[in-house]
């Protein structure tokens, strides 16, 4: 991979990766109402989840979008109604959420790691990389660009974590939770209109 592909690349994983969607808001979520270090398998399982997710579309589920266009319409359909729920779980979070009075806990490894599957901006992210730049789709190449987008993935989720939760600092009232909850709810769902469109 020479020098131009792999700047792209790199640019490319970085913007798409550290813009708000779906992983970035939950997990903003996540810090704020159960704070920087249970939320970790969260973190840990996104980046595991994309980068996993790549690999294999290079390695061929790409290919079934193509002979099966329904596959594709019937995964974002399921996503977005899966996205709806998510964010009425975010909006309807109070203050018992984080003392986890109510049984609620952040999203497991396997959780996040099993969400990328309906999540459409992680759809649109590898099947962008693929298609630009692993066009002769080599192994060696497909796992190149899953590394790297692993690589981008662990501070930014790191740093969206963390800023939910210094944010919580300033969410010590059930008033002021509800209206971050319901405004996280309400870009998760924003973030949802580029899918459907």
């Amino acid at each position: 991979m020479n020098f131009e592909i792999l700047l792209g690349l790199t640019l490319f994983a970085i913007v798409s990766i550290t813009t708000p969607g779906p992983n970035n808001l939950m997990l903003m979520s996540s810090g704020a109402n159960f704070g920087f270090k249970r939320s970790i398998p969260h973190m840990l399982g996104i980046t595991f989840g994309v980068a996993f997710m790549i690999f294999l579309v290079g390695m061929g589920l790409m290919t079934a979008f193509e002979l099966f266009p329904v596959s594709h319409i019937i995964l974002k359909t399921l996503s977005v109604i899966y996205l709806i729920y998510l964010a009425y779980k975010i909006a309807v979070s109070n203050l018992e959420t984080q003392n986890c009075k109510d049984g609620a806990q952040p999203f497991t490894f396997f959780q996040a790691c099993a969400f990328q599957w309906i999540n459409p901006k992680a759809w649109s992210m590898a099947l962008t990389a693929i298609s630009v730049y692993s066009p002769d789709k080599t192994v060696e190449s497909i796992l190149f660009i899953a590394c790297v987008f692993a690589f981008i993935n662990a501070p930014s989720a790191s740093l969206w974590t963390l800023l939910g939760q210094k944010i919580s600092v300033i969410l010590n009232n059930a008033h002021r939770l509800r209206i971050f909850n319901f405004t996280m709810a309400g870009c998760l769902l924003a973030s949802i209109y580029p899918s459907i469109i």
